[in-house]
């Protein structure tokens, strides 16, 4: 038995070859900000910026003629406070550029998937809403999910074709899939991130969404990294409130976690590829350690092959030139 024999030739691996990749399996994810012919650059993480919606408009058409297949929205408002009221505005920023997107005939063929949280909103930068207690400030379960179902149904009102709520609270699928159904919107789609953990590797998002909390950190209720099993109970009981789809976020750090999943669900699977994984691949390609090309497309190729059927992912333009 020789094995090489397969690996040959560039037409013999491509036909033996098992796991794929195409444009159409990536999201993009967009940062939209208040103001006119605004691209201003991260910092941290080369190549992304945060988009006015006129600019955004142009990053979803690119995205499209790419043949990119969705975009992930989130909104980083021109004023906060502390129940995130910018979140469930109709007139928000996420939601500007929901309906201006909506609007562009080049852009029509694009998923819009809408961040569901209120980190971005929030004066204190948590996920929900805050109390005091004896012990000090906490993040409040329950009176934090009506104002993300709120935040679910104003954004699919604007145009969402899936909201994607990403803030760990609990229950809040069920809450945000009655406030659909009440509002007339039962054909929006639920993508939770089921098995969100509290990672090191977020960081660079929080310079790009404005997000950083101003006290304590998110460990109380996004998932310890050393749980698997928790991590499928959690997907599980999301489905049960009526996900329609999961996320799992970070990449990764997490491949055994997302093979896991697939291995016990047959929903479809998303995972995200996040700003940390993409702000240290970046570096090393400035610093000429890595091949650019063929690094990016492995690291996409490996989240596939542990079973996810889309990656959001800051190199969706990128790699959709290279998949050509």
């Amino acid at each position: 038995m020789r094995m090489r024999r397969l690996r040959r030739t560039e037409s013999l691996r491509a036909l033996v070859r098992e796991t794929t990749i195409e444009p159409g399996d990536l999201i993009y994810p967009l940062f939209i900000c208040p103001g006119e012919g605004v691209r201003r650059a991260v910092g941290s993480m080369p190549g992304v910026f945060n988009l006015s919606v006129d600019e955004a408009v142009r990053e979803a058409e690119e995205a499209a003629r790419l043949g990119i297949g969705g975009l992930l929205l989130f909104g980083l408002p021109a004023a906060k406070d502390e129940q995130g009221t910018g979140a469930w505005d109709d007139d928000g920023i996420t939601q500007q550029g929901l309906r201006a997107i909506k609007q562009s005939a080049a852009a029509k063929k694009l998923v819009l998937i809408a961040d569901v949280c209120l980190c971005e909103y929030t004066s204190h930068g948590h996920c929900g809403m805050i109390v005091e207690t004896r012990d000090g400030w906490e993040v409040d379960n329950d009176s934090s999910l009506d104002l993300l179902a709120r935040t679910a149904a104003s954004l699919a009102r604007a145009g969402a074709d899936v909201v994607a709520p990403s803030d760990m609270m609990d229950g809040r699928v069920a809450a945000i899939r009655r406030a659909l159904d009440d509002d007339g919107l039962e054909q929006t789609p639920i993508l939770s991130y089921a098995s969100k953990f509290a990672s090191a590797f977020y960081g660079p998002f929080r310079e790009a969404a404005d997000s950083a909390p101003q006290f304590g950190d998110r460990k109380a209720y996004q998932m310890d990294g050393a749980n698997l099993r928790e991590a499928m109970r959690e997907i599980d009981l999301d489905l049960q409130e009526g996900a329609d789809m999961i996320l799992m976020k970070p990449a990764m750090p997490y491949l055994d976690v997302i093979r896991a999943a697939r291995e016990r669900i047959d929903v479809c699977i998303g995972a995200y590829q996040v700003s940390g994984e993409y702000s240290m691949l970046q570096a090393a390609f400035q610093k000429g350690w890595l091949d650019r090309d063929r690094a990016t497309l492995e690291s996409l190729v490996g989240i596939r092959r542990a079973g996810a059927d889309f990656i959001v992912t800051y190199f969706a333009k990128e790699a959709a030139k290279l998949l050509g």
